[in-house]
Parts: C-alpha cells; structure tokens; sequence
C-alpha cells in the first residue's frame, strides 16, 4: 500500500484558548507560472501569491489553517521555529503527519503558546520548497507585555532565500540520480528578483524588519545601503540589542532588527542587498528603499559586505525573565556528526545513518503501537569504524530532562541544524576543529548565550547547544540544507513520560492527543 494513501476525517482539531483568539484561515495552496528571475518556472503559490500570506498572530492565539492541495502530488507543510506546544502532531513533518493528498484538504490547528517572535512557514516534502510554497509568520506580544523597545513605526516581513530556475521535479531527479545541487540561479528578496521589490520609508521613522534565509542551501549576508541594523530578536528571543551593518543569515534562520529612516535623503533612494555566502561566483538579491519624493532607484554600486560576520550568530539574548541554564545539570549528551555515504545513489548521514522515511509516519506508529514504533537505538556518538547505515533514525529521550547536544561538521560546507519543538541555548562554537572534546566545554558561554531553534556550524567545526526537553512528542532534528535534509541528514527525538510507553497512559497536560481529523495511512489506513 502507498505510504500516501488515506482515510480523511473533516474535524477541526481541539485546541485550548488561554488569553489569545481563535484565528482562520482558508488557504489553497497551487502551481503557478511565474518568472521570478524573468525565468519562467512552475511556482508554488498560497491564495495565488508567492511568498504566501502573512500568518499575523499574538501570544496564546489558536490558528485554525485549512489547507487545499490543488497540486498533483501529497502535500504538507511546516511551521519553522514554532513550537507547537505538547503538540507534535501538528508539525508537518513526514514522520508526524501523513500528507494531504491531491484534491484534498485538511486543518491544522495548533496554539502559539507562550511564544514571541520572528519564524516562517514552508512545505516539508518532495523538495516542494524548490518551488516556493513559503510565507511569513509573526507572533506579537500579547499588550500586557511590553517589547524591550519603543513601538516601531511598522513591521516588515523581509524573505531571502537562493532560487533555481530549473523546475523542483528536475532538481528532485537530480538528487535521486546522484547529481547534486549547483550553484542556485539566484538570489530573491520577497520572491522578486533585483530591484523588483520595493519598501516605503517616512523620514525619521523606526520600521522592524523581521528577516528570514528561506532558500535551500545559500547563507546570505544581508545589508542597507547607509543604514545601521540595530539587532533585537532572533527566533524568539530577545537578544542584547547590538548595532550592525551586515548580517550573516544562514538557511532557516530568523532575525528581527530596528533600522532608524534618514531625516534627509538629498532625493537619494537606496539598495537592500542579500549576497551570497561560500559560493562559486557571489549572487546578489536586490531591493529598493525608496523615501518621499527620491528617486525610483539607487545609483551607483553595491554596498560590500564583510569577509564573516561571526559575532550575529552569538548574539546574546535579553529576556523578559531569567533561565539559569547553566546551573542545571545535564542529563545526557549526544554527539552528531554529519557525513556522507555511496550506495547506489550519493547520501548524507548523521552519525553514519541516513534516514530512510517509512510507510507508516513514526507518530501514528507510535499511537497505534506498530512494530515499526519500538526503533529507536540511535547511537550517541558516531562511529569511526567506516560503516554507515540506512534507518529511521529515533533517538529516545526522557521528558522533562536537559540534554547536551554537539554538531560536529567535519566537511568544507557550512551547516545549519533546526530541531522542531524546542529553542535551544547555544553555549559554544568553534572553527578549524571539528572533532568535539570534553575538555572544549572550559570555553562555553553558561551565563546568557542566544536561545533559537536553528545554528549554524561552520566547515570544519562544531557548535555545541543545550536544551530542557519540556515539550514532550516527536520532533524533527533536521540540517536546513535541503539537499542534505532530502538524502536523508535528518532524525526525530522522541519525547516522553518514563512509563508512558503506552499512549493511552500520556497525560493530556502533557501531550494533546491524536487530532479527530487526522489523516491516516501506510500500515493504519
């Protein structure tokens, strides 16, 4: 049977109001023409816009969103950097969710809960997100707490992200057939090719620009012609406020900075550029800010940016209340390396196993107490014996306990790592060794490091985060570069109560249970 057969049941799913509103949404998600790089291309589009629409939500908020596959092929998508609080089911992910399939629709419905911040959403199979498909999320505070800065003037979604001319089936036949990703065609900003998207300043105003890398694979560096970037949010935490001219982004990651308008332009407008990062040729994204009465277009180059910008990604965070993390002892700690395997076609690996998708979603195996569910011997550390693997990489975890995780990159690539369900605090980072030694944890930051959902790891290096496994379910742990996530760089913790083995003993307080519409299928439908 087809891992994308099922059986539909329209319900919404139930979901709690703590302080927040119920918000719907309608969305048909399609192919469009489009020529973003005056390239023509099929194009994922959401409401017939490309990016999608904004997802504008408070604190506390329940979000109903039907979605309407109008594609040809199942469909589902995911929601980078929100939490989905006791609620895994969901994430959108292959192994949480089964798809919607074409000509079908389903809700999902899930809380905001007790998160602030910057984040975007996206599709999560068949390298969908080659094809657009994504689109902005805000999460504002609730009134009664107050932003750790004055009220901007207005919010301004800023989506980056590399871009293929080639169509996303050729680019997903080429990666099945061994051929990896080239250099992308180029870089867009809000799905516009240069000087094709264009933003209004007033003179003397603050604007909040909430910036997110949505491509496949490319860090940009993100700059404003004559204009400083005060930095005050990333993923969901408020950082020590820093000035900066430029920005490192990498894939997945979210940022939000304050940039104060000029009083007088002399009619001058400016550039916004997004430059690509560790590429064969350097590809520019180009926008436009333009002030009353300047001119249609900046003149002259470019703004250069810098060689690295290191210190962004280590930005400190300066939250509303204190988390002593580093007083908290640890209960376990995992060391994952990334590499690569030859079999019949090029894989990648964590810790020698590339992850091989089954029929049946690993969260509705666990529900129904499949065979397939009792897999979870992920080694802890990788093995150096030369022997990697295909599986279904779970790793067991406790609920409620902290854990220490290492990313070790060994290749002359940059990684970004995204773990679904969590924020967690990076305590240390390190280049031109990527071999992780107990002795490096002298160097951590256990005071005030930055708290996100995604980190970077830089060629041949390693980054070290730690994380309280307070939202039990099975999340996703994935590398952001869609090419190495597609082949299989990716795994799932499953999170839960010692002695809740059974879901029938889990506790609604702490996980939702299975949603009365859940799509079914594999081994369950």
């Amino acid at each position: 049977m087809s891992p994308f057969s099922l059986i539909l049941l329209y319900l919404p799913s139930l979901a709690v109001l703590v302080d927040g509103k119920s918000l719907s949404y309608d969305w048909t998600v399609s192919f469009s023409h489009r020529a973003p790089l005056a390239l023509p291309k099929q194009v994922i589009v959401i409401n017939d816009q490309f990016p999608g629409p904004l997802l504008n939500a408070t604190t506390n908020d329940v979000l109903n969103i039907n979605v309407h596959n109008n594609l040809t092929e199942p469909f589902l998508m995911t929601w980078n950097g929100l939490q989905m609080r006791r609620n895994s089911w969901q994430d959108g992910m292959q192994e949480t969710n089964c798809p919607i399939l074409p000509g079908q629709n389903w809700t999902y419905s899930f809380q905001v809960k007790d998160q602030i911040g910057s984040f975007f959403y996206f599709p999560s199979l068949l390298l969908h997100k080659a094809a657009g498909g994504y689109g902005p999320i805000r999460v504002n505070n609730r009134e009664v707490i107050p932003i750790p800065f004055p009220q901007p003037h207005g919010d301004i979604d800023v989506l980056i992200g590399d871009w293929y001319s080639a169509h996303h089936r050729d680019l997903r036949a080429s990666l099945d057939n061994g051929i990896g990703l080239q250099n992308p065609t180029g870089i867009l900003i809000n799905g516009r090719g240069p000087n094709e998207t264009v933003f209004k300043f007033e003179p003397g105003a603050t604007y909040r620009l909430r910036i997110s890398n949505v491509g496949l694979k490319t860090s940009l560096n993100f700059r404003i012609q004559d204009h400083l970037m005060l930095l005050v949010e990333t993923e969901g935490s408020y950082t020590a406020q820093q000035t900066y001219r430029s920005l490192d982004i990498h894939v997945g990651q979210s940022y939000s900075v304050l940039v104060t308008a000029k009083n007088q332009t002399c009619g001058k407008s400016y550039y916004m550029v997004a430059s690509s990062r560790l590429t064969d040729a350097e590809l520019f994204g180009v926008g436009v800010i333009r002030y009353p009465n300047s001119d249609d277009f900046p003149s002259g180059p470019l703004p250069s940016g810098p060689q690295w910008n290191l210190s962004a990604g280590a930005a400190r965070p300066n939250p509303q209340g204190s988390y002593h993390y580093g007083r908290i002892n640890v209960s376990r700690t995992i060391v994952l390396r990334n590499g690569e395997i030859d079999t019949n076609r090029h894989l990648y690996t964590v810790n020698g196993v590339s992850f091989v998708h089954q029929g049946t979603p690993l969260k509705m195996a666990d529900y129904f107490e499949l065979e397939s569910s009792r897999k979870g011997n992920f080694p802890d550390t990788p093995t150096d014996n030369g022997i990697s693997t295909l599986g279904a990489s779970v790793i067991n975890a406790n609920y409620r306990e902290f854990y220490h995780l290492v990313f070790e990159n060994p290749t002359p690539y940059l990684q970004t790592w995204h773990l679904d369900g969590y924020n967690f605090f990076v305590v240390g980072m390190e280049f031109g060794t990527s071999s992780w030694e107990e002795d490096m944890k002298a160097t951590y930051n256990l005071n005030d490091a930055v708290s996100r959902s995604t980190v970077q790891v830089y060629p041949s290096g390693w980054t070290a985060v730690m994380v309280m496994l307070d939202n039990q379910g099975l999340w996703n742990l994935r590398s952001q570069d869609a090419e190495r996530w597609y082949l299989g760089q990716e795994l799932y913790l499953r999170v839960r109560g010692i002695g809740e083995e059974d879901p029938s003993t889990i506790p609604v307080r702490d996980e939702v249970p299975i949603p009365e519409n859940a799509i079914l299928c594999g081994g369950i439908s």
